[in-house]
């Protein structure tokens, strides 16, 4: 790669959340094995980020790449509107056996984004079906649930990704975010102004929707246990579906397979993406009950009216079969335990650090939250100086690497953020 290349890509190519006119600096990769990222000059970087939590068993694992290049050389792609094929059947088959009995109908979509767009179409294409005009739904302040226009009507409205948007997007319930912490006591005043807000409108809700226990990027925030139960048992007691958003959660991220086992609960509806294909290819699922399903298919339209054009593509499914082979074998566990019992152990004492508003460890997530925003280009050139990659936001700096991490690079990943508190540079004034 070039320095003309370079040039290009800052002239021509939008990156995530960054601006065209002063755009961020970026860091141009080479290759990537196991938990390092390797730059175009050589120098390899730690990844504690997983590639935006995905990658969780690393990268070019072997399994996983065999089932990409033995699929891409039978059959790479085909439409799965008419046909079917056996790396799909295979996928739908585990995530069957892998999820509540109850979660028995599965749709494969692109991306989280679209799973989430899927799952609230279901829940409202279930009411109209049913004859009942129920159009909005209930969620939780500080939630985040994708970038697409339905996916941004019910994550939080105060947050700044989506704010911008306000007034073009319909307009949903929010019921305070938790303050009950996942380790608290809990509370059971917590739950009342959710509890009010579906008394009020509970002829008018379609579903309630929601992160289980971890608020991802809203907030990287952990909530107990028990208000799952809570808003599971207020649901079925109003006929309320609930939509559980474990895109980021789910496949072992918290501790648990899926972070509604932290609750023992069931959704009516669940999402699934990001480390569904080990961080390999793009792909999603939405899983839902029979009943919603024969419900939505008996209805007016005679379908679910959702069909994307790379729908079950089939290396992706191959991927995520690998990927889901890994996790059964479960390693997972015994990995997700010793990095969190690491994190608490470096991350914990940053507690009294002047510059730190909060510490929070849960499974394979480590969360420092600063008191002031993050100077994002100074940090990013420090971490990277460093030889690791963290990708801050806000004043949330984090860490969710690949299971597979060592504790001697965890260990790096986490001397790197103790040692960015100490820089002016770092930090907004």
């Amino acid at each position: 790669m070039t320095s003309e290349d370079l040039d290009f890509d800052r002239q021509h190519i939008w990156h995530p959340y960054t601006s065209m006119s002063a755009p961020l600096p970026v860091y141009p990769v080479s290759g990537a094995a196991g938990c390092e990222l390797q730059l175009n000059d050589g120098q390899r970087l730690i990844d504690g980020m997983s590639s935006w939590w995905a990658a969780i068993h690393g990268y070019g694992h072997p399994q996983l790449t065999a089932a990409l290049c033995e699929q891409a050389q039978r059959m790479p792609h085909v439409m799965f509107g008419g046909v079917t094929h056996a790396p799909a059947i295979a996928l739908c088959r585990k995530l069957v056996a892998m999820t509540p009995p109850a979660l028995s109908r599965v749709f494969l979509a692109d991306s989280g984004s679209v799973a989430v767009e899927v799952a609230m179409k279901m829940a409202l294409q279930y009411w109209q079906a049913r004859g009942e005009n129920r159009r909005r739904f209930l969620t939780l302040r500080g939630g985040y649930h994708g970038d697409t226009f339905g996916a941004m009507s019910v994550s939080c409205p105060d947050n700044s990704m989506h704010g911008l948007w306000r007034g073009y997007i319909p307009e949903h319930l929010f019921a305070p975010a938790p303050t009950c912490r996942f380790e608290d006591t809990w509370d059971a005043a917590q739950i009342a102004p959710f509890t009010q807000l579906v008394e009020k409108h509970r002829h008018a809700i379609a579903a309630v929707i929601l992160e289980p226990i971890v608020q991802g990027a809203g907030g990287m925030r952990f909530y107990h246990p028990q208000w799952l139960k809570e808003i599971r048992t207020l649901c079925y007691r109003e006929g309320i579906l609930l939509i559980a958003d474990e895109i980021a959660t789910g496949f072992g991220r918290t501790g648990e397979l899926f972070a509604c086992g932290h609750a023992g609960i069931t959704p009516d509806i669940l999402c699934l993406g990001k480390a569904l294909t080990g961080g390999t290819m793009t792909l999603s699922a939405t899983l839902t009950t029979g009943e919603i399903a024969k419900t939505i298919s008996d209805g007016e339209a005679g379908c679910f009216m959702h069909g994307p054009t790379f729908m079950g593509n089939p290396l992706a499914c191959a991927a995520a079969n690998a990927s889901l082979d890994i996790l059964e074998q479960g390693a997972w566990r015994h990995q997700v335990r010793a990095i969190e019992c690491q994190l608490r152990n470096a991350l914990l004492p940053l507690q009294d650090h002047p510059r730190v508003q909060d510490v929070r460890v849960l499974g394979a997530i480590g969360v420092v939250e600063t008191r002031t925003p993050v100077n994002m280009a100074s940090i990013q050139r420090a971490f990277v100086t460093a030889g690791v990659w963290i990708r801050p936001f806000g004043r949330l700096i984090y860490l969710m690497p690949p299971y597979i991490i060592t504790s001697d690079q965890l260990a790096r990943l986490t001397s790197a953020i103790a040692e960015v508190l100490t820089r002016d540079d770092c930090f907004q004034s």
